[in-house]
């Protein structure tokens, strides 16, 4: 049994899950969405990328916790989801990269 593997695997899943959840409350309404459980699931599984092996710790220390912040303007919501939905793409791609040598 692989748990860091499985560890990983399941970290990747659950960013690409998010971003498809983040698309889906955004388009349902403008402004009518809070932010903070995006931002606030983020940095929970940002906190579990830090702690996986074999990552670049100088590529992780570019990722920052995000605000966990809702905006009452819509036109602010929608630039915090992009930011959020940004640093999502960003940690996904990290790990992809890093997943060389890793099971699929």
């Amino acid at each position: 049994m692989e748990t860091g593997n499985d560890t990983f695997q399941a970290l990747l899943h659950m960013l690409r899950q998010l971003l498809k959840e983040m698309e889906i409350v955004s388009s349902q309404g403008s402004g009518y969405y809070t932010c903070v459980p995006f931002a606030s699931r983020f940095n929970k599984l940002l906190t579990l990328a830090r702690t996986l092996p074999g990552l670049d710790a100088a590529l992780l220390g570019t990722f920052s916790p995000l605000e966990e912040c809702d905006p009452k303007d819509p036109a602010d919501k929608s630039r915090v989801l992009l930011g959020i939905r940004v640093e999502i793409s960003q940690l996904i791609s990290l790990l992809e990269s890093c997943s060389g040598g890793r099971k699929q």
